[in-house]
């Protein structure tokens, strides 16, 4: 029993010996040039640049109806109208006010021109002694009360003349017209419904002027924010055409922070073309914003800074700029000390370093064997900005 013991383990013993040791390939990408473009991604919704609200000044019924969804109007088009009636005889009835008072003021001119009269002949009676001073001061008394009396019908009537031109404003805003040239987007009324004017304004329509220039209003965090400024590049995508990358260009970036849920986020606006009209309002998009563009930049996959041989011990320490890129030279590893730059998610920058373009920097190993180091092929993406 012994014995054969003995044997098995001579036997293990020399086929570990003779055993091949395992081989070790190296997958590798070339150094090249090209662009390379870091971005900063957010979601938000397609808007019109500019939209007007349409709302109503007066409360009421409305009558008609001239304006509904994707109606495209001209400034001063009439899209409803408020049952004016009741505004009608508010109209009516100050108009017969004001008659009123121009009659009344007839009336009383004829007064002061009789007291102006009476007071000036008991004047030269009393100059006379044809007539008594008592006489004379309430002929006198009268004249000055129908000079009042004419005074106060002339601003009686200009009151007049001011209620009836706000009645007939309000009458006028029974007609709702659209301020502006554009296409109706949104229709909150129907006919027959009732709308009351308070001290907010109900928006009946809502008009955008340009459907061909549109806005993407994103929300970018705030570690992002640092990187995004106004005249940066930007596409996006939309479930509706997800084929179909747009272009735009980031306009405005605001300075407000909105915070829901303890999560900071800044509202960056992307104004786009939309001569086709395929955006729409109320659209999700996903935004991407370049924050760097480097068009001819020496540059390596992303994988191959990540890259370290196993069979080489990894230091402690190392410099966060300064890098090392594992290049292939005559069938073995080279560590190359590179400073990088820019990255994207697919490739980084080489400031510095003894690179060549066309030349192989590992991204990943393999052993014969079957074990293998991550990445175990060639990166397989693409950048989006090529």
């Amino acid at each position: 029993m012994i014995g054969l013991v003995l044997v098995a383990a001579v036997s293990l013993g020399i086929w570990d010996y003779l055993k091949p040791t395992a081989r070790i390939t190296y997958v590798t990408a070339s150094v090249s040039r090209g662009r390379v473009a870091p971005y900063v991604t957010a979601s938000g919704s397609v808007n019109p640049v500019v939209t007007i609200q349409v709302g109503t000044y007066v409360s009421g019924v409305i009558q008609a109806l001239y304006c509904d969804y994707n109606t495209r109007v001209k400034a001063g088009q009439l899209c409803a109208r408020i049952d004016p009636r009741p505004y009608q005889v508010v109209v009516d009835q100050g108009r017969a006010a004001l008659a009123a008072a121009r009659a009344q003021l007839v009336k009383d001119e004829a007064s002061f021109a009789y007291a102006s009269a009476t007071a000036q002949r008991q004047t030269r009676l009393l100059a006379d002694g044809l007539t008594s001073q008592d006489a004379a001061d309430s002929a006198r008394s009268a004249y000055g009360q129908a000079r009042a009396q004419v005074n106060l019908d002339q601003a009686t009537i200009k009151q007049r003349q001011a209620d009836l031109q706000a009645a007939e404003v309000n009458l006028g805003y029974t007609r709702i017209t659209s301020p502006v040239d554009g296409i109706v987007v949104t229709r909150n009324v129907t006919q027959g419904q009732t709308v009351a004017a308070s001290f907010q304004t109900p928006t009946l329509f809502l008009i955008a002027t340009n459907l061909t220039q549109m806005q993407v209003d994103t929300n970018v965090s705030e570690s992002d924010i640092g990187q995004v400024k106004t005249g940066d590049a930007a596409t996006f995508t939309v479930e509706a055409f997800p084929a179909h990358v747009f272009q735009g260009r980031v306009t405005q970036v605001r300075q407000s922070p909105q915070t829901v849920q303890n999560v900071v986020t800044y509202d960056v606006v992307v104004s786009a073309d939309n001569p086709q009209l395929l955006l729409k309002p109320g659209m999700t998009a996903d935004v991407r914003i370049v924050t760097t563009d480097i068009p001819d930049a020496l540059r390596v996959p992303v994988e191959a800074l990540r890259f370290w041989p196993q069979s080489v011990p990894k230091p402690t320490e190392r410099r966060s700029v300064a890098q090392e890129v594992w290049a292939l030279r005559d069938g073995r590893p080279v560590a190359v000390a590179v400073t990088t730059g820019a990255t994207d998610d697919v490739y980084a920058q080489i400031k510095s370093g003894a690179l060549r373009v066309g030349e192989p920097v590992i991204v990943g190993e393999r052993s014969s064997d079957g074990a293998q180091s991550e990445p175990a092929s060639a990166p397989r993406r693409r950048s989006p900005f090529l």
